[in-house]
């Protein structure tokens, strides 16, 4: 059975958490307790049962009425087993967005059928197609509040069809629901006759997996290096991490970068047993034949590989501190185990949310979309992002307080400016 991850997103109140709890109450995926404890809270404050409840799970969400922090939530159909990340929908709160965003396949972007695209659904849906999502679906919520109207779902199917081709989706569909009241969320609502189209639950069981990110250019980023120095294991020495891309069969000559030196595989371990060969997203621990200095950070590939090694780079920054950024600022670029001074060299330009246009810009603000040039002190080892989401992500760490400062996609590992080949039209369906 496979695997989809997917996120909900768009603005505050569009109904994201009461979605995602409809989910998981009509395909029977709630636990027998957790059903007794909403069923006491209903008896108690009244009403219906509170689905917001069922991802809302830090106390100030449920006083708030908000998600503020990123919610994980698993559950499995006959058909498919999923993941589901629910992302606040505050402005403030849009780099836990981002997080969520980062591992997802498709994104579920709500619509209040009251209110139409806003400008945070137009936010969310360009972090969405930045980070590589490749599958939308287009949720008009709280149809139930318009008297489900047709006329007004497709004036907002319209509204963001525009968007779909500016940002140029490869796919997207559009479904009427209501996550209150559960039409078309596991089955299709007789409330919609004049909607055709598969339920919430129905699309999600058809959309294609995905595959696993870049498979003919293995990756393995040294986590921690293993010398027990044991009377059992005296000359032990391993390298653990997770394959990160593609497949290692002990072995291969591989070369360590950013040093360049080569050398064989001369074993692989997963769970403290000896394999022929692992996989993304393993686990492993890799044994090699010469005594080599490979520290953490370090990143071992088949010579037949070519990561960039690189010092400057361009890359997108969704910026995320209050501070704002300027050219020549210096920090810490933390690219999974490895981390490197670097400075942002030049500011090259800003993403308008209204219009997605680029524009010049000295300084990005708190939640600019921005293109940047970075320098570092030390080569780190990248693809482009839209090559391999994993290698191609990294963020930015302020050096004195440790704080997250903004989460970064490579972009062009050159200096010269980079131009992604996109196709001509986006696909749309409703």
């Amino acid at each position: 059975m496979d695997l989809l991850r997917f996120i909900t997103c768009g603005s505050v109140d569009d109904g994201k958490s009461t979605l995602i709890g409809r989910l998981l109450y009509d395909s029977d995926s709630v636990s027998l307790d957790v059903l007794a404890t909403l069923e006491k809270r209903r008896a108690t404050t009244g009403g219906d049962v509170d689905l917001a409840l069922l991802t809302d799970g830090l106390k100030a969400e449920r006083e708030q009425g908000i998600t503020i922090d990123v919610a994980h939530k698993y559950f499995t159909t006959p058909r498919r087993k999923f993941i589901i990340t629910d992302a606040p929908g505050h402005v403030q709160y849009t780099r836990n967005m981002v997080t969520g965003a980062s591992n997802a396949d498709l994104a579920i972007v709500l619509v209040d059928a009251r209110q139409g695209v806003i400008e945070q659904t137009r936010r969310h849906t360009l972090l969405a197609s930045l980070l590589g999502i490749q599958h939308f679906v287009l949720a008009v919520n709280k149809m139930d509040l318009v008297g489900h109207e047709e006329v007004i779902f497709q004036k907002i199917v319209a509204d963001y069809q525009a968007i779909a081709e500016q940002l140029k989706l490869p796919n997207v569909v559009a479904i009427p629901l209501s996550a209150l009241n559960g039409d078309n969320v596991v089955r299709r609502s007789s409330f919609l006759p004049w909607y055709q189209g598969p339920s919430l639950l129905e699309h999600l069981e058809s959309v294609p997996a995905a595959t696993d990110a870049n498979p003919n250019e293995p990756r393995f980023q040294v986590q921690y290096v293993i010398r027990p120095q044991t009377e059992e294991l005296p000359d032990y020495r391993g390298y653990a991490g997770r394959i990160q891309s593609g497949t290692y069969q002990a072995g291969d000559r591989v070369r360590i970068w950013p040093s360049g030196l080569e050398t064989v595989i001369e074993a692989i371990e997963v769970n403290q047993q000896e394999v022929a060969s692992a996989t993304a997203p393993q686990g492993v621990v890799l044994r090699l034949r010469d005594d080599v200095d490979v520290s953490r950070g370090d990143t071992i590939v088949p010579t037949a590989a070519h990561p960039a090694v690189v010092r400057e780079l361009e890359a997108t920054l969704c910026w995320m501190d209050e501070r704002p950024l300027r050219a020549g600022r210096k920090l810490l670029v933390q690219h999974h185990s490895a981390m490197v001074k670097a400075a942002v060299t030049t500011i090259l330009q800003k993403t308008n949310i209204e219009t997605f246009e680029s524009q010049g810009t000295d300084e990005a603000k708190l939640n600019d979309i921005v293109r940047v040039r970075l320098k570092t002190a030390l080569p780190l080892v990248v693809d482009e992002y839209r090559q391999n989401r994993v290698t191609g992500a990294f963020i930015l760490v302020d050096e004195q307080t440790g704080a997250t400062l903004a989460a970064g996609l490579v972009a062009a590992t050159d200096r010269e400016y980079f131009t992604e080949e996109v196709p001509a039209e986006a696909a749309f369906s409703i």
